[in-house]
């Protein structure tokens, strides 16, 4: 009989089994496809192309590359946005801007919201506009400027319509496409529970689209912040496209720049504050 060895209690015993392999923690695996990335790395890396951006910027403004009338250096545009505070009122330009941001896209939501569930909701009604809106959507809002100076003259409306039509072509069609791909076994089954049609488009489909109305809405706001700059560029006097133009035509770059960055702050902070009310409005959909 051959001995079998004893085992030394003062070694630990290992599991091997598959209990011991799924709790063991997963190691994420930076530029693999797909991988998803932490919240705090997501920060930091979103911070850090700033940082650089910043930094080569000052290296060729501050270094002598570049003309600063071309291109002013990282201090000369705060200088100039200090001043822009202090001495020129921006805070009025800023808020006139916002105004008219969130005015012509309201208008915009609230003729493309109902027109694109019922384009999503019937067909007819879908082949009836969809040529038109389509035809609509690809012409540039800077093209009606004219028009709207003759029509409304260069006052407010004409800056509002000119959101307005930049932005209603557009959420009809995006708001359609999400009504219409809702799920038809959700339909067939209100349809089978003695549903009308007015209870399947207000207790199944704009339910179901509500989330993709409200993604499709933030989406289209931060295009209207592209309309609103072209809008004050002409007959405008007030306003950051009207600052924008003043500073062009005195060969500051450094409130130009700082005007393009406002800009950005704002229609970034929006952004941020659209998905976080979706988030709480529509938590449900990410379960």
């Amino acid at each position: 009989m051959s001995a079998t060895p004893a085992m030394n209690s003062s070694e630990p015993v290992i599991a091997a089994g598959p209990a011991a392999v799924a709790a063991a923690p997963r190691r994420r695996r930076a530029f693999v496809p797909l991988e998803p990335v932490g919240a705090q790395a997501r920060w930091m890396l979103g911070l850090g192309f700033f940082v650089v951006f910043v930094v080569v910027w000052g290296f060729f403004t501050l270094g002598g590359f570049v003309s600063p009338t071309f291109l002013a250096s990282p201090v000369t545009m705060v200088k100039e946005g200090i001043s822009l505070f202090t001495e020129f009122n921006f805070l009025h330009d800023i808020g006139m801007t916002v105004w008219r941001v969130f005015g012509g896209f309201v208008l915009a939501a609230v003729v493309a919201v109902p027109l694109g569930i019922a384009m999503g909701t019937w067909k007819g009604v879908e082949a009836f506009f969809e040529p038109f809106v389509s035809f609509c959507r690809y012409l540039p809002a800077s093209a009606f400027i004219p028009l709207l100076i003759l029509w409304a003259g260069i006052g407010e409306a004409q800056k509002l319509l000119v959101i307005f039509i930049g932005s209603v072509f557009q959420i009809t069609l995006m708001v359609a496409v999400t009504v219409g791909s809702a799920r038809r076994d959700l339909v067939e089954a209100a349809c089978t529970l003695g549903a009308r049609s007015s209870g399947i488009v207000m207790r199944v489909l704009i339910p179901g689209a509500a989330p993709g109305i409200a993604e499709t809405l933030r989406l289209v706001l931060g295009w209207a912040w592209t309309y609103v700059i072209v809008a004050e560029l002409i007959g405008s006097s007030s306003g950051i496209g009207h600052m924008i133009t003043d500073s062009q035509a005195l060969l500051n770059t450094g409130q130009i720049i700082f005007g393009i960055i406002v800009i950005g702050v704002i229609g970034l902070v929006s952004d941020f504050a659209f998905k976080a009310v979706n988030r709480r409005l529509f938590a449900w959909s990410t379960i």
